[in-house]
């Protein structure tokens, strides 16, 4: 029975069951082409159990799986490089393409089907601002080196640059690039010939 806690409302209004956990891991091991063995795989599987433990009631029974989730989030963490807390609001078959250097802001919001790659920081830009993060909108492509700093919104198909460092808002459709970021104006050349 799909209760009023179980669905969720999409950009058009539609109202969808919520996934399990078991069904967004097999999404997530989808979208990393089938292999379990894939850092960021493991990075996303281990985020999304910390963040459906967090439903266990009471807390008592939560209590083992808070500290497997501990053991599990410090391995990858350090192992892999990836530090992806149970905080982040992670959308669905988000992939992180390779391991090393990526950290991502406790308060992230990182929409359906993007792609990051390794050592992009999605993180706070000021000490005095620390809960201000960055919210990636739906596929949104993060290049590889890419900073991410502050309260930033990147809208729906978003490409961000290797190495680029974003610090303010990216238009929906858009591709940012350089430090600091700025957005690209494409011309078609087509027209010309």
């Amino acid at each position: 029975m799909v209760t009023e806690q179980n669905l969720i409302t999409s950009e058009n209004q539609v109202e969808t069951p919520a996934l399990g956990l078991w069904q967004q891991i097999k999404e997530d091991w989808i979208a990393h082409g089938r292999d379990w063995t894939k850092p960021g795989f493991r990075a996303v599987a281990v985020q999304r159990f910390g963040a459906w433990r967090m439903k266990v009631e009471p807390k008592l029974l939560r209590a083992p799986l808070s500290i497997l989730y501990r053991s599990l989030y410090r391995k990858i963490r350090n192992t892999y490089g990836i530090d992806l807390p149970y905080t982040v609001k992670l959308g669905r078959r988000v992939v992180i393409e390779h391991q090393s250097a990526i950290i991502i802001h406790g308060y992230c919001t990182i929409g359906d089907d993007c792609i990051i790659r390794q050592g992009v920081t999605l993180g706070n830009r000021y000490l005095d601002k620390p809960l201000e993060s960055p919210q990636l909108g739906d596929r949104v492509n993060v290049g590889a080196g890419a900073k991410i700093l502050g309260k930033v919104n990147l809208g729906d198909d978003v490409n961000i640059g290797a190495n680029a460092v974003v610090l303010s808002d990216v238009p929906a459709g858009k591709t940012a690039v350089g430090i600091p970021a700025k957005i690209l104006a494409f011309t078609n050349n087509h027209e010309n010939a």
